[in-house]
């Protein structure tokens, strides 16, 4: 095995351990036996208007299969509203609901202290100076 692929392998075995350790720990914290996608959806309405099933799919690189059953569990705990599309009746719309909006503000409440102390630990520097990697990564990843 060559450098460059050991380098490789030790990249992705931290994130893939680190992203198995933070969502643990993020499910431990998150109210009302909320799961990360219900907050990750959420947060998403959250910060804009209505949108398609399709398009949140798109946003969270999952199939619509895996966002309908998603949207059906919010839809249940009365967090999202879906609606049919009035200008083309084969499409669907989810909103956010003022309960969803109350379940994203108490689950964030849950979670800042937890994410601003593993910052604070790591140090605001090492913080800002891995960004810019994982971001890169990230966009590289979406390309395909």
């Amino acid at each position: 095995m060559s450098d460059g692929s050991g380098l490789a392998i030790s990249l992705f075995s931290e994130l893939l351990t680190a992203d198995q350790l933070l969502r643990a720990r993020l499910n431990k914290v998150l109210p009302n036996r909320m799961e990360i996608s219900h907050f990750s959806v959420l947060n998403h309405l959250g910060r804009g208007g209505e949108r398609t099933p399709a398009q949140i799919a798109r946003a969270f690189h999952v199939t619509r299969g895996a966002m309908t059953n998603t949207l059906g569990k919010l839809e249940l705990a009365g967090y999202v509203h879906i609606r049919p599309d009035w200008d083309d009746a084969r499409r669907k719309l989810v909103s956010i609901s003022p309960a969803g909006k109350a379940a994203r503000d108490a689950a964030l409440a849950a979670i800042t202290p937890l994410i601003t102390e593993m910052v604070s630990e790591l140090g605001d520097e090492k913080v800002r100076a891995a960004l810019p990697v994982l971001r890169e990564l990230r966009v590289k990843l979406e390309e395909d």
